[in-house]
């Protein structure tokens, strides 16, 4: 009952349930539909994809469990409110949770694709070896850009792993044309990534992008990879439908331009969050849309 309780305080703290499942949700369903629509193949949601949805809420958890744990010393001293440094919950605590989360991702999927079993293996292994890699190089921890190469690998891995479980276990086929769209929401992260940790005057010892390149380069950044995640969802669809997500576009626009013309101290988070959601959401919309309207010698 303690780890129990210990668990549910720290989910509380840095694993918003509600937060997670959305992003998680919205994450394999517009990829799903996606490439679906990319190899122009009927698509509808089944069990498969709430096993997959469930699949990346796990994954999710047990990379933010390897996150607090990289992250440990730094947030002894600028995060002292954080739930390992607190006590509230231990490190032995956070390996069984994540031992159960792997013992559950096997019992999810090995019926319904046994092949996405690995790509899941592979992200979690990936994903505990940067922990020791990070307790070994000082450059790799503390290079900001640095850090953020070495680490985004396991957000691609998760997307592979939906791709590989979707075409292993639909009739939708592996297509080479699809991989673009396992790209998005890598970019949508992104943006996200260098939006929240972009201001124009960093505090000393804040771990923010444009401390290291700049305020307007990371700016930039920023905007490009909400226009790169656009310009890779509609050109791999190859539809008008699939413009439906560059709409989204006028949100990092608008942050740039307040940004950049020094109406805010710090890009607007809110903005990047509502881009996240909005953007998969559309995403699915388009993907929809182009399966309802048909395709020249498919069905409908």
């Amino acid at each position: 009952m303690r780890t129990a309780a210990a668990l549910a305080r720290f989910t509380a703290q840095v694993f918003t349930p509600h937060v997670y499942v959305t992003y998680a949700t919205l994450w394999v369903l517009s990829l799903e539909a996606a490439t679906a629509a990319a190899a122009r193949t009927p698509w509808h949601p089944g069990p498969g994809t709430a096993v997959r949805c469930a699949s990346a809420v796990l994954v999710l958890f047990c990379l933010r469990v390897v996150d607090e744990q990289k992250d440990l010393v730094y947030d002894r001293e600028h995060n002292p409110d954080r739930p390992l440094v607190r006590g509230t919950v231990s490190v032995a605590q956070l390996r069984g949770a994540t031992a159960g989360a792997a013992v559950l991702l096997v019992a999810l999927n090995v019926a319904l694709s046994p092949l996405s079993l690995l790509p899941l293996a592979a992200d979690l292994a990936y994903a505990w070896l940067l922990v020791a890699v990070e307790r070994r190089s000082a450059r790799v921890r503390d290079g900001l850009l640095l850090n953020l190469a070495v680490t985004h690998p396991v957000q691609l891995l998760l997307s592979v792993y939906v791709y590989v479980s979707l075409v292993d276990s639909t009739p939708v086929p592996a297509r080479w044309a699809a991989v673009p769209l396992l790209l998005v929401p890598a970019c949508v992260f992104l943006h996200f990534e260098f939006a929240r940790k972009t201001r124009r005057r960093p505090e000393p010892g804040t771990r923010a992008y444009s401390a290291v390149i700049g305020p307007v380069p990371s700016a930039l950044v920023a905007l490009g990879w909400a226009v790169l995640a656009a310009v890779l969802a509609a050109g791999t669809l190859g539809d008008v439908r699939a413009l439906l997500p560059c709409v989204l576009l006028v949100l990092p626009g608008t942050a740039a331009v307040r940004f950049l013309r020094r109406r805010t101290a710090a890009w607007p988070v809110p903005a990047a969050m509502v881009f996240v959601v909005g953007f998969l959401s559309a995403l699915l919309a388009s993907a929809l849309l182009i399966e309802s309207a048909g395709w020249p010698g498919g069905a409908r």
